[in-house]
């Protein structure tokens, strides 16, 4: 979670203590009172709860979110709700791949990760590899580097590709030393 995230998800349940009622019911009061517009429901949680404008502000950002979201018409909450529908319904059993990957690739160092719509990014100064689903059977890790020779199941992309070496594994056990060397010397360079 990143420090926006979680000083976010602080002022939510700070919120909770002080109105004494949860964030749905909060949500299910803003929802009731048929206000459409952002600042109306801003005004209306100042007026009716007290709400400082941060407070109220935020509140009624997250459940509008929330409502997007739930309606098809946003992306996931939060990063990690992004890797968890990544890896839902047919793919859910990749995810122990995914998570001995990243939790391997975070011991290198700081790095950003980015969810997108199949795959996560992972940044430093630039993209060094991208991890997502490939198919229901296999994670695809692609690799941003120069000058390897493809061994084992690397493949090297054609010029002008998103990564310039892919690899895809079928299980946990796969996640060996020579991947994770691939992606050690990507994040070296991307840095």
């Amino acid at each position: 979670m990143s420090d926006l995230e979680q000083a976010a998800a602080t002022q939510l349940a700070n919120i909770e203590k002080r109105t004494g009622r949860s964030i749905h019911d909060l949500a299910a009061l803003l929802r009731a009172s048929g206000l459409a517009k952002h600042g109306e429901q801003v005004a209306l949680l100042k007026r009716e709860l007290g709400m400082g404008h941060g407070d109220a502000n935020l509140l009624a950002h997250h459940v509008r979110k929330l409502d997007a979201v739930a309606a098809g018409q946003a992306g996931p909450a939060t990063p990690a709700d992004a890797v968890a529908a990544l890896y839902s319904g047919k793919k859910a059993h990749l995810r122990p791949i995914h998570d001995k990957l990243m939790a391997a690739i975070r011991k290198f160092g700081a790095f950003e990760e980015a969810p997108k719509k199949s795959y996560v990014s992972l940044r430093r100064k630039k993209q060094f590899a991208m991890i997502g689903p490939a198919t229901n059977t296999q994670v695809e890790v692609g690799i941003n580097l120069k000058g390897i020779e493809p061994t084992g199941g690397l493949v090297a992309l054609p010029p002008k590709s998103m990564c310039d070496y892919k690899i895809r594994i079928g299980s946990a056990d796969e996640v060996d030393k020579a991947l994770l060397g691939w992606i050690r010397k990507a994040f070296d360079a991307a840095g």
